[in-house]
């Protein structure tokens, strides 16, 4: 696995979860890795870590809500390495509950370190990539930016705005004829990460993805592909891709399992949970790790066998029927003409 060998690759929200399962997948690879996450023992341990690899490793103490720390990010990463070829803005958190029972701080700090804390980074290391010529500029998204769900309404609307943004910077670099500065999101679904035990909660009962659950190395190998080989989206977990598939067919169905779902698994959970704002805004001592811990036996199977857990068979049967029906009629004009 050489093909990222000397690269440089800046990753924020790197102390747990995809950044950090990324900044070992790179570090393995021969990737020198600038390292940026708000817990800096956590941060300094996987450094030490991924240095064993004898690739370079510096970590940078980091709060992406806060402007000042992600110019402080890539002066550094330049002092240390002189140029960088990936950045990848990784950093996430969530508040789950009613809209407006949730504090209002709560959902700006969301809205600051998604959407602001991406933009932000984007920012600097789009400048950066115009004045090298070259580099990869890596967002990680969600599915939750493409169908939203309840009761966590400023990270769908942080999503979607990472995804807005993306799209923007894609047309802009098209426009101006940049083919060597790539921007790509990464979009993932319920993954197995410490996400969840991390999130501010008021629902008053345990926060938890809701199923099918997949392994978080999906989205780290996704993340990897993508350094490599740049894609515009790339959404992780075959629940998005069904879900996508359905919400072009049938949105308003879509909408209304979205809010059955969600509304079961978040207010009518069993048990009961303290309220608590989580990590938005200081640092929390647990949740170090890539996986959350959340998986109960295996998750893979077919697109289909996803959208039986889902619910939703009925509406794939008619999303492939549309398909089937309108691969007909082009066959008949085709004969026609």
């Amino acid at each position: 696995m050489a093909e990222l060998r000397n690269r440089v690759v800046v990753i924020t929200g790197a102390s747990s979860g995809f950044g950090k399962g990324v900044a070992e997948k790179f570090t393995r690879s021969g990737a020198h890795v600038v390292l940026a996450a708000r817990r800096k023992n956590v941060l300094e341990k996987l450094a030490k870590s991924c240095a064993r690899r004898g690739v370079g490793v510096l970590a940078v103490e980091t709060d992406v809500s806060h402007r000042p720390d992600v110019e402080r990010l890539e002066e550094e990463a330049l002092r240390a390495f002189g140029r960088i070829d990936v950045w990848i803005n990784n950093a996430g958190v969530a508040t789950y509950g009613r809209f407006d029972e949730i504090p209002i701080a709560e959902h700006e700090q969301v809205i600051r370190t998604n959407l602001l804390g991406c933009l932000y980074g984007s920012h600097i290391a789009l400048k950066q990539f115009r004045l090298q010529g070259h580099g990869t500029l890596i967002n990680v998204g969600s599915f939750a930016g493409v169908q939203a769900a309840p009761y966590f309404a400023s990270y769908c609307a942080s999503k979607f705005g990472v995804r807005g943004l993306d799209m923007s910077l894609r047309q802009e670099l098209e426009a101006n004829h940049e083919r060597n500065v790539h921007v790509c999101t990464v979009m993932p679904t319920s993954m197995d990460t410490p996400f969840f035990q991390h999130a501010a909660n008021h629902t008053g009962k345990p926060v938890a993805p809701i199923p099918p659950v997949y392994d978080p190395q999906e989205v780290i190998d996704a993340i990897y592909e993508v350094a490599l080989n740049p894609k515009d989206e790339v959404i992780v977990g075959s629940r998005g891709k069904v879900g996508r598939a359905v919400r072009r067919v049938a949105p308003r169905l879509m909408e209304h399992q979205m809010a059955t779902r969600s509304h079961k698994a978040y207010m009518e959970r069993e048990g009961t949970a303290p309220e608590t704002s989580g990590n938005l805004f200081d640092e929390v001592d647990f949740g170090n790790d890539v996986r959350g811990g959340w998986r109960k036996g295996s998750t893979a199977g077919s697109v289909i066998k996803t959208a039986a857990v889902l619910g939703i068979p009925a509406l794939i049967a008619f999303a492939l029927r549309g398909n089937i029906w309108r691969g007909q009629q082009s066959q008949g004009r085709t004969r026609a003409a």
